[in-house]
């Protein structure tokens, strides 16, 4: 219960993608993600991101993203709202591989 105030919660994101490069843009307030060209789409995907999480670009890792919060149940799901907005519909699952998947877990403080 007190780890999350003293170390924070941090969930490192990587996208996947085989043809059509994933533009993924934060806004201003690191509280909405827009997710352009999944796979080819021109629909634009908004995921805003729950109470006390914020999200921002990793500075070393070209193609990847960083949620950082309190409360680990509001950083898992909006972790898992980005990842499920980005699921492969009418295609097999096996081949078409994209997405933005949780690669690391951790507390922002590292002992």
């Amino acid at each position: 219960m007190i780890t999350g105030v003293t170390k924070g919660f941090e969930y490192k994101m990587r996208f996947v993608y085989a043809h059509f490069p994933i533009n993924v843009n934060i806004s201003d307030s690191k509280k909405d993600v827009e997710i352009r060209n999944f796979v080819g789409q021109k629909v634009v995907m908004r995921v805003t991101m729950l109470d006390g999480v914020t999200v921002s670009q990793s500075a070393n890792q070209k193609d990847e993203i960083t949620l950082i919060g309190n409360d680990i149940d509001n950083v898992s799901q909006s972790a898992a709202q980005i990842q499920q907005s980005t699921r492969v519909r009418n295609k097999d699952i096996r081949k078409f591989l994209d997405g933005i998947y949780v690669s690391e877990k951790g507390h922002i403080v590292k002992e």
